[in-house]
């Protein structure tokens, strides 16, 4: 009765501490990055934590040709590959990417971010925003930074972007959500001390 319902894709992205140690799964596009302080040099790096589940990467898009060989709609259109011509993930596995990851004192603060975000902005540019601005609203900072490298794609003022109807608006960027969480090592090592059940 809604055949449009089969082109709207849905993503996950997970992650939790327990004893000092991230889990991050993620299924869809999204995609968290964690900022990293080099001592020697004073500079926060980005460390990519997920792998997305896109058509964009080679590897998904031989997935799809495998699981999908008489499909003729894995394509790429506006420079941009889309699955069934519109969409990037429907069709793809469902099984979740894991990733474990052991904290270190280094480690400065997590973003989570939809594909909105990083189609804008690389990883290193999002976490060079986060710590120029490590108080509270960091995640709006970098939603403010992605719309207006959106309207800078399309030669138009950020003002006006903001004027355009939201369902127009999809023409010019995706949706963007964003979540940053600052890690503090010592409270997370008070917290792994108390007894808990093991995962």
């Amino acid at each position: 009765m809604k055949p449009m319902i089969a082109t709207v894709g849905s993503c996950c992205l997970l992650g939790t501490i327990c004893s000092r140690t991230l889990y991050v799964a993620n299924l869809g596009d999204s995609r968290i990055v964690l900022g990293r302080l080099v001592k020697e040099t004073g500079e926060v790096l980005a460390v990519q934590l997920s792998t997305e589940h896109n058509a964009g990467l080679e590897s998904i898009r031989h997935e799809l040709y495998s699981l999908h060989p008489n499909d003729s709609k894995i394509v790429l259109k506006h420079d941009v590959w889309r699955v069934k011509g519109l969409i990037q993930k429907p069709i793809l596995n469902s099984e979740p990417s894991i990733a474990v990851k052991p904290l270190q004192r280094e480690d400065q603060f997590l973003i989570f971010a939809s594909d909105g975000l990083w189609e804008q902005l690389g990883n290193q540019e999002a976490v060079n925003i986060v710590q120029n601005h490590p108080s509270s609203g960091s995640a709006q900072r970098l939603v403010e930074a992605a719309l207006q490298q959106a309207a800078n794609k399309r030669e138009i003022r950020y003002s006006d972007l903001n004027k355009i109807d939201r369902g127009i608006r999809r023409h010019f960027h995706d949706d963007i959500t964003v979540i940053v969480i600052f890690l503090d090592l010592n409270l997370i090592s008070r917290a792994s001390s108390i007894r808990s059940p093991k995962l």
